[in-house]
């Protein structure tokens, strides 16, 4: 993966717009929380092949790290904190955050064909 080039990111979001997609979101602070600290609590969020269409889709941020946006008929999905980004098999839009040793915190995913399991 490489760091965020936000216009070339832009780009294949709005090349997903009302198309049906399928989505993959995962947060994690896995088990590197309770290693660091016992008294912390490990939190995560993992949806894999959610098939949805969205009608708007936006990336922010400032250079350190991103937001990105899908809107739908009728909600949200959202992730923070992405750092990095490519093109996976040639169509598939992988966007991840790493903390500062390079642990995975936030990935989104989406592709117009399912992700393998």
């Amino acid at each position: 993966m490489k760091p965020i080039e936000l216009d070339k990111v832009q780009e294949k979001l709005e090349s997903f717009i009302d198309k049906d997609v399928y989505v993959h979101l995962e947060t994690t602070n896995g088990a590197y929380a309770s290693h660091v600290n016992a008294k912390a609590y490990n939190v995560g969020v993992y949806i894999r092949n959610a098939k949805v269409r969205f009608n708007q889709a936006k990336i922010v941020g400032e250079g350190k790290s991103y937001r990105a946006g899908l809107k739908m008929e009728i909600g949200w999905i959202y992730a923070e904190g992405l750092t990095d980004w490519e093109i996976f098999e040639g169509e598939k839009l992988l966007m991840a955050g790493h903390d500062r040793e390079g642990r995975l915190m936030v990935a989104l995913q989406i592709s117009e064909t399912p992700f393998n399991y």
